[in-house]
């Protein structure tokens, strides 16, 4: 028996009746032969980590543009961070970690360049909008290595669905993702306003506080904790009533406090528009466009391959380029 098959077997044999067990998974794209060592979902979760949009996380924005302090998070942190939280809900409820694992590491992989500043400005600029989760999924299926990853449905379903403004997704594990990035970002990103002086302790809710606890470890253990014991034997992943309000009233505060009108965030004023002019300049100047874009061009048009090449941009890289197109150069 292949070692593939082996921990296949465990799968049935340890995991929960609503587990998703990689034998059966709903398939690839592209059929292609199986590993004699990884299951199905292991090998998604590698083919993305070894990925170039994987990488890319690291220089993206999570909350912040441009921060000097080296402790901020990137989008490959907060990444890094859902999954770690993700883990640990699926292993407790006997659910598929590596489905989990590839979910989580491959959901934000088609965010922009700063953040979500950078995505509301492409969804105003290209035809039909933007949305992150719509492009991750498009990066693995099409745009990374030119051809996509060939990653399993129930992968690319989870990247698809694990924001909340579409439906959830079908699977236990995209489920637990879906709800993991939601703890992350509210926990780490009061971590990091506290950092900036954006916040205080003192400002949290102490409603919120009450019922998650005073210390970010606190928060994400009564969170998680509260997660494993409301969705234990379960067809679905939940919340209790009672830690799901103080979770989304602690959001609530975070978009009146920090996402919105804070100090640091109004540089993304500067963000959308440095993202506009490049977009419109790439419309016009359509030969500067990297080869693999330009045969975009030919099947889905001009403004899905600005799009696509200005969403895999890094921060850093939509800076270099901005000031290579729009800042004169000194003579030497």
């Amino acid at each position: 028996m292949l070692i593939r098959e082996t921990i296949e077997e465990r799968e049935l044999k340890e995991l929960s009746p609503y587990a998703a067990k990689s034998r059966f998974s709903k398939g690839r794209l592209k059929p292609e032969e199986e590993c004699p060592i990884r299951t199905a979902f292991q090998r998604d979760r590698d083919r993305i980590v070894h990925s170039k949009a994987f990488r890319r996380l690291k220089h993206k924005t999570q909350v912040f543009i441009s921060p000097e302090g080296d402790h901020y998070r990137t989008r490959l942190t907060h990444t890094l961070e859902v999954a770690q939280i993700a883990k640990t809900i699926a292993r407790a409820l006997f659910l598929n970690e590596d489905l989990t694992e590839a979910i989580a590491y491959g959901h934000d992989l088609g965010h922009t360049p700063f953040g979500h500043a950078g995505e509301d400005q492409l969804n105003l600029l290209l035809p039909g909008g933007f949305k992150h989760n719509a492009q991750s999924l498009r990066v693995v299926e099409v745009l990374e290595k030119g051809e996509g990853l060939n990653l399993t449905w129930e992968v690319r379903e989870g990247i698809l669905k694990h924001t909340w403004s579409e439906e959830p997704p079908s699977t236990l594990e995209g489920q637990i993702v879906r709800l993991a990035d939601r703890i992350a970002y509210i926990n780490h990103d009061i971590d990091d306003a506290i950092r900036a002086g954006v916040l205080k302790e003192a400002d949290l809710p102490k409603d919120c506080l009450k019922i998650l606890g005073s210390r970010h470890r606190d928060r994400i253990n009564t969170m998680v904790t509260d997660v494993i014991k409301s969705s234990l034997n379960k067809p679905q992943i939940v919340m209790s009533p009672e830690v799901e309000w103080a979770m989304l009233e602690l959001r609530n505060f975070m978009f009146k406090t920090v996402y919105i009108g804070s100090e640091p965030k109004k540089e993304e004023k500067k963000a959308k528009l440095l993202i506009k002019m490049l977009y419109e300049h790439y419309l016009e100047n359509i030969e500067e466009l990297p080869p693999e874009f330009l045969s975009i061009v030919k099947v889905e048009g001009i403004e899905r391959a600005v799009a696509d090449y200005i969403a895999g941009m890094t921060d850093r890289y939509a800076l270099k380029v901005y000031k290579e197109i729009f800042i004169p150069h000194p003579l030497t």
